[in-house]
């Protein structure tokens, strides 16, 4: 063979390499990518806390002594703009019945148009373990108060409610809220609560890496119906609270440092709370006849708390 029919053969050769290694990119290009599986519509929010009071609108749960706290919020995310949900929570409390703890239970729904974040639902407030107290309307060997205060074995009740969270921009949201009960405390007193709240966040470049701060606040009203026999058919006085507080963050963690007060009389609080502890006298109302016991269950107070809020899709990739 010829000098020039080698040449042929090497540059037919090295056609047919660069035809079948362009065929094979090309193959290769057309492959279909592996898509990625679609976000789970499920998700769940946990969290736990200690706190140096425990304060429900305006008055102390715990008789102003330390409680615990923690919930599991499971939640099910129909689009990106709608949210179903229940959760469990639970908090230590001090009340006059001996009893000892409030589990709650709740569900609803969360739907969001752009900045308008919306939450309707029903809360369910049990508190287990209690006691009748009170001479005359408890059984016959039921523990009684020096104070005379009665209080129900069975306190539990019930809310419906309705929030908004409006964002205005990333630094400051606000929004109404509104709650109803037909017996709160299950007194026989129909309860009705609203409130507007405001947030603040502080600019990221204020404060150290990875921290940040925010200031919050909250006034309410809360309007109380006439109790039954048991509680002496009296009109609970309605009356406002208000709080405001400073609040740092650090990933998952908080520290809310909040003042809280309410404008109750010591006389309408003891007659609102039943308080234990109740022991100065003088403080008359139209719900608290005399010797009118006076109560500092509903006066200003500070609180400390410390928590950890989490949720599955965040926190636990």
């Amino acid at each position: 063979m010829n000098k020039l029919g080698l040449i042929a053969i090497a540059v037919s050769a090295v056609g047919m390499g660069a035809a079948e290694a362009a065929d094979l990119s090309t193959k290769m290009a057309v492959k279909a990518p592996v898509a990625a599986p679609a976000p789970s519509p499920w998700d769940f929010a946990f969290g736990a806390g200690v706190m140096s009071d425990y304060i429900f609108r305006g008055v102390t749960q715990s008789n102003h002594h330390p409680s615990v706290t923690a919930y599991f919020e499971p939640r099910y995310n129909v689009n990106p703009n709608l949210q179903l949900y229940v959760g469990t929570s639970g908090e230590s409390i001090s009340f006059a019945n001996h009893a000892a703890a409030e589990v709650d239970v709740y569900g609803g729904v969360r739907p969001t148009f752009g900045p308008a974040a919306f939450d309707f639902g029903v809360w369910g407030y049990l508190y287990p373990g209690g006691q009748c107290i009170g001479a005359g309307v408890c059984p016959p060997g039921s523990a009684v108060l020096p104070n005379g205060n009665v209080m129900k074995r069975d306190v539990s009740f019930y809310e419906g409610y309705g929030k908004l969270n409006y964002t205005v921009n990333d630094t400051f949201s606000l929004g109404p809220n509104v709650y109803y009960t037909p017996s709160f405390l299950n007194s026989g007193a129909w309860g009705t609560y609203a409130s507007i709240t405001g947030r603040a966040v502080a600019p990221s470049n204020w404060l150290p890496s990875g921290i940040g701060a925010f200031v919050s606040g909250e006034f309410g009203r809360q309007w109380l119906g006439t109790t039954d026999a048991f509680y002496g058919n009296i009109k609970y006085a309605d009356y406002n609270t208000w709080n405001i507080g400073l609040a740092f963050t650090y990933k998952v963690f908080t520290l809310d440092l909040r003042y809280s007060d309410t404008n109750l009389s010591k006389g309408d609080c003891n007659a609102f709370t039943s308080a234990f502890n109740s022991s100065a006298t003088g403080f008359v109302t139209a719900a608290n006849p005399a010797p009118g016991f006076g109560s500092n269950w509903c006066g200003s107070a500070f609180i400390a708390k410390f928590s950890a809020d989490l949720t599955a899709s965040a926190n636990l990739k």
